[in-house]
């Protein structure tokens, strides 16, 4: 089972927020603030929140910007994961994947079936690399956002975490053969 090993020291990595709505302002962006808070708390970097429209063009506009970032080591995005028209973060996020991490789109749904039975089928929850960068997309609701921070994210991005985590593995998200957008 997963453990803590409190030998090895924690390691902040630099993580930025991004809020895919149509309606969201900074007044009200209560997932994008919730992800941003449990961030901090947890002892990492929050380089920066944002917001943007739910359009493929605007969301891989951010997603690229972050990507060249050399001070952001992941994007944890929140909203535009539904079935609605203007639900097209899944598409905007696969577009500019190097590799898709399938397992954390299947464990979100997994643990939020727990929690809301059959209406997880509704989430297109997301994550890849892409340019040696984690790509996390959420849905948009407060609650969807702290189960992915606490049953997943807040392990993941631990470098202390064992047996393994996405940190320990940052230097080598870019390697031969692999795109850097």
């Amino acid at each position: 089972m997963s453990k803590l090993d409190l030998k090895r020291d924690f390691v902040p990595v630099r993580i930025a927020v991004l809020t895919i709505s149509d309606t969201r302002t900074f007044s009200d962006d209560k997932s994008g603030d919730l992800l941003a808070n449990k961030i901090s708390e947890a002892g990492h970097v929050l380089v920066r929140q944002e917001i943007t429209q739910d359009e493929v063009s605007k969301i891989t506009q951010k997603l690229k910007y972050s990507i060249q970032d050399p001070d952001t080591d992941v994007v944890i995005s929140t909203g535009g994961t539904g079935l609605t028209g203007r639900d097209v973060t899944p598409e905007a996020f696969r577009s500019i994947f190097d590799k898709e991490i399938e397992g954390f789109g299947e464990m979100f749904r997994f643990l939020s079936f727990q929690k809301i039975g059959t209406s997880t089928l509704q989430s297109r929850a997301v994550a890849g690399v892409a340019g040696g960068t984690y790509l996390f997309a959420l849905p948009g609701s407060p609650s969807a956002c702290r189960d992915a921070w606490d049953d997943l994210l807040v392990h993941q991005l631990d470098y202390r975490h064992r047996p393994c985590n996405f940190v320990e593995i940052m230097p080598r998200l870019i390697e031969a053969g692999v795109s850097s957008r």
